[in-house]
This record gives C-alpha cells, sequence and structure tokens, in this order.
C-alpha cells in the first residue's frame, strides 16, 4: 500500500496558484520562499469563511441542486492523481452522482473563475477515485457579497486541463527550472514574490 504521506503530492490550491502564476510554484515550492499567507488580508478573511462553514448549517442540504446528503471538510488523497486536499464540501446528489462544492471569499460573476473550475476538477477527480461514484460538476461557492452558487461542467476537457497543469507543478519541482511568469502584468502589483522576481 502507498503511504499517502510519504509520496510526493500537490494540493488543488497550489494547482490555483501555479494557473495564476507559474512562478508561484517555483519561489514557494522549488525555492521553499514562503509567501507569509498570513500578513495578506483576503487570505485571512478566506479562511475565516471556511472555518465558519464548517460550523455553521452543518444539516443544511442545497435541495436546489438536487443533494441529498453531505460531508464536510473532507480530506482526500490519491498517489495516483499526486493530488492531495481538502474539500469543502462532497455533496450525494439525487441522480446518484457526486460533486465537490468549495467556498470562495471572491466577488461573484456569472461564470466561475478559470482557476476556481480547475481546482473543482481537481476535487471532482479525487472524489471518484476515493468514493467509486461518478462526478459529472462541482460547486464555487462566491461568499464574499452574500452567497451565490456557480455549478462547473466537469468534463473531460477540463479534467486533462487540470491533470496536465498537475504535470506541469511537479515538472518545475523536479526539474528546478524557472518558469515563464504569468503574462498578465496586473496581477504582479499584489504578489508577495514581486521584489524578488525579474
Amino acid at each position: 500500500m502507498i503511504d499517502t504521506e510519504t509520496t510526493p503530492m500537490i494540493t488543488p490550491y497550489e494547482v490555483v496558484e501555479h494557473v495564476f502564476c507559474p512562478r508561484f510554484t517555483y519561489f514557494e515550492k522549488a525555492l521553499m520562499i514562503p509567501q507569509h499567507e498570513e500578513q495578506r488580508y483576503k487570505v485571512q478573511a478566506g479562511r475565516a469563511v471556511h472555518e465558519r462553514r464548517t460550523t455553521e448549517n452543518r444539516d443544511y442540504l442545497r435541495s436546489k441542486i438536487g443533494a441529498v446528503d453531505k460531508e464536510i471538510a473532507v480530506y482526500l488523497a490519491s498517489p495516483k492523481l499526486r493530488v492531495r486536499g481538502v474539500v469543502d464540501e462532497v455533496l450525494t446528489l439525487a441522480d446518484g452522482t457526486m460533486a465537490p462544492l468549495d467556498y470562495k471569499y471572491t466577488p461573484y460573476r456569472e461564470q466561475a473563475f478559470k482557476t476556481h473550475q480547475v481546482q473543482v476538477a481537481l476535487y471532482g477527480l479525487l472524489i471518484r477515485e476515493v468514493y467509486g461514484r461518478p462526478v459529472t460538476r462541482g460547486y464555487v461557492a462566491y461568499v464574499r457579497d452574500g452567497s451565490r452558487l456557480v455549478e462547473v461542467e466537469i468534463d473531460a476537457r477540463l479534467e486533462a486541463t487540470a491533470l496536465r497543469l498537475v504535470d506541469e507543478v511537479f515538472d518545475v519541482l523536479n526539474t528546478g527550472r524557472i518558469p515563464r511568469r504569468t503574462p498578465d502584468r496586473a496581477k504582479c502589483v499584489d504578489c508577495c514574490y514581486k521584489n524578488i522576481c525579474v
């Protein structure tokens, strides 16, 4: 049996950071330079939301989307996928499928951010492997300005994208090569690594 604590694995959140800018992976995971997230308001506010959601309305089921059961703050790990993490909610739906639900302290948009779609897809792949049940969709709850739920279709294309990104992260970790930075320089303004990223 493979030990999920010693097998090299990454989290969906680390993949999200990689999507935001591949140099996050390089600075934080290859060079081991901490982000000091404890100093960032949005990160702390997001963590507070996650903590609150694990205690509030524990029995509430989202019947409008067909949820018949849920588990809260579920740790999932897959050496095969090389991914592990804690999904906010694992939903069992009336049609026999399961779905991840992730809370985000981000303003609502009509469509889930690409980073959030990838994160939901990775949680979906973990749920499928661990529970052995079909996963065809996931959900992102945007809770910054109230609570709005966005459905994400987890199709073969999104899954392939998510797995390719996992490969990219491991490529940076295994080779130690610095990747290209994001082409969107607006992301650099609030980046914790902007003073050392050249």
